[in-house]
């Protein structure tokens, strides 16, 4: 099921509208650009078996439809927050790496490395 989920990145674009108060299909349509019709109801069902959001028809002229997570949704896009902050700091970590292998000398202490030796 995650992996369903996070390997998609129109799921991840329609949770996040969701989360942002996007809950209107016409309105997701919108919100997740470049997604088809077809690909947003196929996500949505997908969402709502999983459990991850519920669908809500309002007995109105037209019809009205609105998403909202399930508890376990909301729980789920907690995960994946946290998920995603990891990678923010791993990818800050890398980042920091790779500036100190590009500039080794400004990251100098004087102080000699314990493999260095010196002939007596």
């Amino acid at each position: 099921m995650v992996e369903s989920i996070v390997g998609c990145k129109w799921s991840m674009r329609v949770l996040t509208a969701i989360r942002e108060g996007v809950l209107r299909p016409g309105e997701l349509q919108r919100h997740c650009d470049g997604i088809s019709a077809k690909v947003l109801n196929e996500r949505l069902r997908k969402l709502q078996r999983f459990g991850v959001i519920q669908r809500q028809v309002y007995p109105e002229t037209p019809p009205r439809v609105e998403y909202a997570f399930t508890d376990f949704g909301r729980q789920f896009v907690q995960v994946i927050d946290s998920v995603r902050d990891l990678q923010r700091d791993l990818d800050t970590e890398a980042s920091l790496e790779a500036t100190h292998d590009a500039n080794p000398s400004a990251n100098q202490t004087g102080s000699r490395d314990a493999n260095d030796t010196e002939d007596a």
